[in-house]
């Protein structure tokens, strides 16, 4: 398939012809989500902990006499029904982060590209550069993406990024910078245009292929 390029300043910077294994895949909604769901799952920290009744610190003596008082028996304070007590089945220190075959992140990727691509929402940019060693305002970046229709997009560069740019798109809610190597499924849907440096668009092609 054939895609126009076009520059930041959104003007013409000739043709690309992209692979289309690559970016023409069928889309598969229940791919993405299964790699939605393990990206997710292996970002949390899973560090939330309660303390069990073996675990608190309370006294062991019996609180009142077993009989006589009209009470249900109890023993030590640290069991659960009481204030203080531990937490029965509480959550644990753990990892929630589970397997997911390469082939199904592979193809995840292929299908969320195409999903981008089929709704008219991939751009191709000559190069991701703010110009120079002055660089760019952040004010002159948002009025160059508004012109361009990328006010919220995800812009994948090279294997090493244009400072310049990064500082200036840095206070840009909307928008987040990554190199050609941190493309994922996740960062690619949470946003509504993906734009691709041609360098970006050659490593994917070749990576995913």
């Amino acid at each position: 398939m054939k895609v126009k390029v076009t520059t930041l300043d959104n003007t013409a910077a000739g043709d690309i012809t992209l692979a289309d294994e690559v970016f023409a895949s069928p889309a598969r909604a229940d791919i993405l989500a299964r790699v939605v769901k393990w990206q997710l799952a292996k970002r949390r920290a899973g560090t939330h902990k309660a303390k069990s009744r073996s675990e608190v610190s309370k006294t062991t003596a019996k609180m009142f006499n077993q009989k006589g008082t009209g009470r249900a028996r109890h023993g030590a304070a640290s069991v659960v029904q009481f204030r203080g007590g531990g937490v029965v089945h509480g959550p644990v220190v753990r990892d929630h982060g589970h397997a997911l075959p390469k082939k199904v992140r592979k193809l995840g990727l292929k299908s969320a590209i195409s999903t981008k691509v089929a709704d008219g929402k991939l751009l191709v940019v000559d190069a991701l550069s703010a110009g120079g060693k002055e660089g760019m305002k952040t004010a002159a970046l948002k009025a160059k993406l508004a012109k361009l229709g990328a006010e919220n997009a995800l812009f994948i560069g090279g294997a090493e990024l244009d400072e310049a740019f990064v500082k200036a798109a840095r206070n840009l809610p909307l928008i987040d910078v990554l190199p050609q190597q941190g493309i994922n499924v996740y960062d690619i849907l949470r946003r509504d245009i993906l734009v691709l440096s041609k360098d970006a668009a050659a490593h994917l092609e070749e990576r995913l292929k």
